[in-house]
């Protein structure tokens, strides 16, 4: 099985890009963020504590994520890969991915990031915030929302480069580009 996380910051493309790479290779796309959403919708038990958690005005924690993410495995058995979009976010939340994929005998296969500048990144959310009506999408909260990627994902990047599975694309260009450069990498 291919264990395919798809990295970069808000704004990078990981969501289009992990769409097509899944179609692609016939793997099944993870957003963990679209998994919240969907159960707190639905109403499930889980969605109701996460809920909970969200309208708290705190983050998700890394043991439900972990569970998300274990629940998710256990119950696509029959796909060839998965393609992690936006998780893990910390340094904890890789460790705990490691130990959960090793209890199945699997592991992360590669770790892909694009890479895009700071400027576009901003251009890129705040045309998305006017797209989607995101009023509290600010520059200013943008910008607070890349240092905070940094800050927490940096050690990632570390972590990911030791177990030599860290590869960066560039990110910047037509999606259609992005995308054969990370099929080009992910094929290597």
């Amino acid at each position: 099985m291919f264990n395919l996380i798809l990295f970069g910051p808000p704004g990078a493309g990981k969501g289009t890009q992990a769409i097509k790479i899944a179609e692609k290779f016939g793997w099944k796309h993870v957003s963990t963020g679209d998994i919240l959403r969907a159960e707190v919708s639905q109403g499930t038990p889980l969605g109701l504590k996460v809920k909970a958690v969200m309208e708290a005005g705190h983050l998700v924690s890394d043991e439900l994520l972990i569970e998300i993410m274990e629940s998710v495995f256990v119950n696509n058995t029959t796909v060839s890969g998965f393609v992690l979009d936006g998780f893990p976010r910390t340094l904890k939340q890789a460790q705990e991915l490691d130990e959960m994929l090793a209890q199945h005998d699997e592991s992360v296969s590669m770790v892909l990031a694009l890479e895009v500048n700071e400027d576009e990144l901003v251009t890129r959310l705040l045309k998305r915030a006017l797209e989607q009506g995101r009023k509290d999408d600010t520059e200013e909260v943008i910008k607070n929302r890349l240092v905070q990627y940094h800050h927490h994902t940096a050690p990632l990047v570390e972590y990911y480069r030791a177990k030599n599975l860290y590869k960066e694309v560039h990110g910047v260009g037509s999606i259609d580009d992005i995308f054969a450069q990370l099929c080009s990498v992910i094929n290597a």
